[in-house]
């Protein structure tokens, strides 16, 4: 074998080696053929034809993200504003990735900025905070739209940063401070609301239960005084009953008259000791007479 053709089959093989490719997992090739698109090669061993064949592009078929850069947005209320985000996206079609734009990337990033713009101009600046999702849903339905000719998927879309001028954010903490305040005020005078109810209730209780209580003591006193009366109307009524048997008996009868004219007797010896004048009966000599009409009254009664 000549020296000739042993250079020809290395050069022959070296040609193959060099136009062999392997392309990696989620990795896609673009082949153009004498210019002309050819073929996109996924994952896996692929042979070029020498000096017709070459891999014009290659894309990652992964998720990307893009940093975009800050921008000033200008908000409702006039206040300017610096705001920058994150875009998430991911080609789906190589060959429209490759011919479909220059550089989809920085494509989609201005659109992304573009629309950011337009949505922060629409709000006020209290509402760019609060309505976060509502932008990032808004600019990755905008991206998406016009990035589909290109074969990339906008995945999502976060917004990193929304910083106002100095001037406003202490405007800002200026009233956070003041709405905590004024919650810290209005606590306050809740529990004090709170706490003069609560004395309020008690001393209500208080009312109530010593009223209760007095009312208790005055039951069981006129309970306590019916109870003496009737014991005492027993007694008396027994009493009675028992004098009853014994002026019936022998003799009870002048035990009885003796005693009325022992008491009137009495009395009237106290009505002269209380005053210098006195009225004696006509018949205050007839003593049996007195008797028997105090006798009479008694039996009466």
């Amino acid at each position: 074998m000549s020296i000739a053709l042993i250079a020809l089959i290395i050069l022959l093989l070296v040609i193959i080696i060099v136009n062999i490719r392997i392309v990696p997992q989620k990795q896609a090739y673009i082949v153009e053929r004498l210019g002309k698109y050819q073929a996109s090669m996924t994952a896996g061993l692929h042979v070029l034809i020498p000096f017709v064949d070459r891999v014009a592009y290659k894309h990652t078929l992964k998720e990307v993200a893009i940093d975009v850069e800050s921008q000033t947005c200008i908000t409702r209320d006039n206040v300017a504003v610096e705001v920058d985000g994150i875009l998430y996206l991911r080609v789906f079609d190589a060959k429209r990735a490759s011919y479909g734009i220059e550089n989809y990337m920085f494509a989609s990033s201005q659109i992304a900025q573009t629309t950011m713009r337009s949505i922060i101009g629409k709000l006020e600046l209290d509402k760019t905070f609060e309505e976060r999702d509502n932008i990032n849903a808004e600019i990755v339905e905008a991206v998406d739209l016009a990035s589909d000719p290109w074969g990339v998927k906008i995945t999502r879309y976060e917004i990193k940063n929304i910083m106002p001028p100095q001037s406003v954010k202490e405007a800002m903490e200026k009233q956070m401070r003041a709405e905590r305040e004024k919650r810290a005020v209005i606590a306050e005078s809740e529990g004090q609301k709170q706490a003069k109810i609560n004395v309020s209730e008690g001393e209500k209780r208080e009312i109530e239960l010593k009223s209760e209580g007095e009312k208790i003591k005055r039951i069981n006193e006129a309970e306590g005084r019916a109870q003496e009366i009737q014991r005492i109307a027993e007694a008396t009524g027994l009493g009675l009953g028992i004098i009853a048997k014994e002026i019936s008996k022998e003799g009870g009868s002048d035990a009885v008259n003796l005693r009325i004219a022992e008491q009137y007797l009495q009395e009237f010896g106290k009505i002269a000791k209380e005053t210098n004048s006195i009225v004696i009966p006509t018949n205050l000599a007839d003593i049996a007479g007195i008797v028997a009409s105090l006798k009479k009254v008694s039996e009466v009664k």
